[in-house]
């Protein structure tokens, strides 16, 4: 589980960057990697819900 919590930790760090930089600098490339890092982290917190699920078994 701690390898997943990891993951979504830099994920979101790559996204908040990129988040930033569309949104204070206008920077369309930015703002394409935010999304693309949105997806990825929506894939890791369905894959931490599996993991979590099975450790409370």
């Amino acid at each position: 589980m701690e390898k997943v919590i990891e993951q979504i930790k830099a994920q979101y760090a790559l996204f908040e960057a990129n988040a930033e930089a569309q949104v204070s600098k206008n920077n369309k490339a930015a703002g394409t990697r935010a999304r693309k890092a949105a997806l990825e982290l929506s894939k890791l917190m369905k894959e931490f819900r599996k993991v979590s699920v099975e450790a409370a078994k």
